[in-house]
């Protein structure tokens, strides 16, 4: 088994991984993974929403994702938007504000 594999753990499958032959086990989808990680950049920079996010993500893995799903996966990684502002210390900037 590789070291990639997560366990599962509800019946749920989440993003980015998929049923594997071992059972109990998900494998990680690596261009879904990768999607995710910088439709997550660009979120919390708040260089694009969500939505945009999720229709982007759908696009480049042919698997879709909602915008509250999106927000889950960030707030459980990266913390809620008024605690991602408190670590950095000041509110993101707009990829518009820019230029």
């Amino acid at each position: 088994m590789n070291d990639e594999y997560i366990k599962r753990k509800t019946s749920t499958i989440p993003f980015g991984y998929e049923s594997s032959e071992v059972e109990g086990y998900l494998k990680p989808v690596p261009d879904q993974i990768e999607a995710l990680e910088v439709a997550e950049d660009l979120v919390t920079a708040e260089s694009i929403s969500l939505r945009d996010a999720c229709d982007w993500i759908e696009f480049k893995t042919q698997r879709s994702i909602t915008a509250a799903g999106l927000k889950k996966h960030i707030d459980k990684k990266y913390g809620k938007r008024e605690q991602r502002i408190e670590r950095l210390g000041a509110e993101p900037t707009s990829l518009l504000d820019r230029f």
